[in-house]
C-alpha cells in the first residue's frame, strides 16, 4: 500500500502546547518497523498549490495564512502559532490527501500519515484545521474528473462541522460522521447522516450504531471513493474524547469500515484525524492499529 508521507509533516510547537504533532513521525517508524509499510511506498507529496486551495477556501483566508495575517483571536479559534513552517506543513497534507485518493483510486486502498482536518471552514480555522484536506483532495479530483460521487465516513470524536457545512449544498457528497454529542465543537452544522453518541459509550454500543449507520450511508451514497477519517479519539483515556472504546474496540472498528469498503468495491483513502492520548508515541500506536487491520484485511 501506497501512503502520502514527508519530514515536513512535523513541525515544533510551543513547549506543553496539546496538539502531539510528534505522533505523525512515530506512526511512520512504527508501521515501517512492523513491516506494514516499506519505505519506498512512502512518498512525499510535496506542497497543495495555492490556486487548488482556492477551490474551497476564500482569497482573504488565503492570504492571512500566506502573509502571516491572522489576528490574535483568529490564532486562539484555530488553536496554533501562526509560522511558515506551519502553512507548509498544513499545504504538504492537503497535497497528501489529494495524493492519497489517487493512490486508492489505483489500488483500491492508500492513506495520508496526515490529514483529517474537518474543522477547517473556507473562511478561517479551528480546532487545530487549518485547511479543510478533504474537501480541497475531493474539488481537485472533480475538476479533472477522476472521481464523482465521494462518501466521508468520519468517526473523530468531535463532528466534522468544517466538512459538514462546505458539503451542505452538495448532492454529490455524502457526509457521514458518528461523534460524540456533549463534545467539541458547540454548534454541529448538519452532515448528510450524524449520529450523536452518549458519554461513556463503549465497544458494544459503538459498533452497533456503525454497523446500522454505515450501511446506510453506502446504500445512499453509491460512492466512488471513500474518505475514511479515522480518528482514535474516541478511545478511553482520551484527553478530548469522553468517549470508552477499548483498543480492541479501535481493531474491531477499523477491521469493519475496511471489510466495508471491500465488500462494496469501493476505494478509500484514510486520513488520521484526531487523537489525544496521554503521549504522542501512544497516540501513533492507536493510529498504528488501522494499518494492522488494512494487512488483515486487504493483504
Amino acid at each position: 500500500m501506497r501512503v502520502s508521507y514527508g519530514v515536513g509533516y512535523t513541525i515544533r510547537l510551543p513547549h506543553a502546547h496539546p496538539f502531539p504533532m510528534g505522533k505523525y513521525e512515530a506512526l511512520y517508524r512504527i508501521i515501517v518497523e512492523e513491516g506494514l509499510l516499506h519505505p519506498d511506498d512512502a512518498i512525499d507529496p510535496g506542497e497543495a498549490a495555492w490556486s487548488d486551495l482556492a477551490l474551497v477556501h476564500t482569497p482573504a483566508y488565503l492570504d492571512a495564512l500566506r502573509n502571516g495575517g491572522l489576528t490574535e483571536s483568529e490564532e486562539r479559534r484555530l488553536g496554533l502559532p501562526w509560522s511558515p513552517a506551519l502553512i507548509h506543513r498544513s499545504r504538504m497534507a492537503v497535497q497528501g490527501t489529494i495524493q492519497a485518493a489517487r493512490f486508492a483510486l489505483a489500488d483500491g486502498i492508500a492513506a495520508n500519515l496526515a490529514g483529517g482536518t474537518h474543522h477547517a471552514f473556507p473562511d478561517h480555522g479551528e480546532g487545530y484545521c487549518v485547511l479543510n484536506d478533504v474537501a480541497v483532495a475531493v474539488a481537485v479530483l472533480r475538476r479533472s474528473g477522476e472521481t464523482g460521487r465521494v462518501l466521508v465516513v468520519d468517526l473523530d470524536v468531535h463532528q466534522g462541522n468544517g466538512t459538514a457545512s462546505i458539503f451542505a449544498d452538495d448532492p454529490r457528497t455524502f457526509t457521514f460522521s458518528m461523534h460524540g454529542a456533549r463534545n467539541y465543537p458547540w454548534v454541529k452544522p448538519a452532515s448528510s447522516l450524524d449520529v450523536d453518541l452518549p458519554d461513556g459509550t463503549g465497544d458494544e454500543e459503538y459498533m452497533d450504531a456503525l454497523v446500522d449507520k454505515l450501511e446506510k450511508a453506502y446504500r445512499l451514497s453509491s460512492p466512488e471513493l471513500v474518505f475514511y477519517l479515522a480518528g482514535v479519539d474516541p478511545v478511553a483515556g482520551d484527553r478530548f474524547g469522553r468517549l470508552a472504546l477499548t483498543s480492541a474496540g479501535l481493531r474491531t472498528r477499523e477491521h469493519y469500515v475496511l471489510e466495508t469498503a471491500r465488500r462494496h468495491g469501493t476505494p478509500l483513502a484514510f486520513l488520521p484525524a484526531g487523537g489525544y492520548a496521554k503521549t504522542s508515541l501512544e497516540t501513533a500506536e492507536l493510529h498504528a492499529a488501522i494499518h494492522r487491520e488494512r494487512k488483515s484485511v486487504f493483504g
